[in-house]
């Protein structure tokens, strides 16, 4: 990826947002000691540049009845040569499963690692049982459950 020309200004820009995307840009430049109009301008760039990917609201999973928290480590069946479809259909089904919030493929013993969200134990053992483990390409999983949320953040620090 190409390196791009931040400045100190983009960076108190993007942390503004990164506390709360919904400022006006009038607020916004008042904050990063900029007039209305340049403001607008580089939060335009940093929006055509795709440095901001898009303005979500951050919803509480345990607010709306969603307060467990879970890690799981998935290893797939092994492909060989070039025949990828257990790993396509496999993240094509990650797509499609809402308990699944984030999917990483990773090095190590396993392949991936997905963080889930649901309801309670029972949600769990369904959502792992009657649908992770019965993918065709899934041949083990080893899940964690969180027990405390020490930090947890969205906000990139950029230096």
């Amino acid at each position: 990826m190409p390196d791009l020309e931040l400045d100190r200004t983009d960076h108190r820009i993007l942390a503004e947002l990164q506390r709360d995307g919904r400022l006006s840009n009038q607020e916004l430049a008042d904050r990063v000691a900029l007039t209305p109009s340049p403001c607008l301008r580089r939060v335009r760039r940093l929006e055509s540049l795709g440095v901001i990917r898009q303005y979500v609201a951050l919803v509480d999973p345990e607010k709306v009845g969603m307060g467990l928290t879970a890690y799981i480590e998935v290893r797939l069946q092994k492909h060989t040569g070039s025949d990828h479809r257990p790993i396509e259909d496999f993240t094509r089904h990650v797509e499609q499963w809402p308990e699944i919030v984030a999917c990483y493929a990773t090095t190590g013993d396993m392949d991936y690692l997905l963080r889930v969200q649901v309801r309670d134990l029972a949600h769990f053992s369904r959502f792992a049982m009657d649908t992770l483990m019965h993918h065709p390409a899934v041949v083990d999983m080893r899940s964690s459950f969180v027990l405390k949320k020490i930090k947890e953040t969205t906000a990139i620090v950029v230096a």
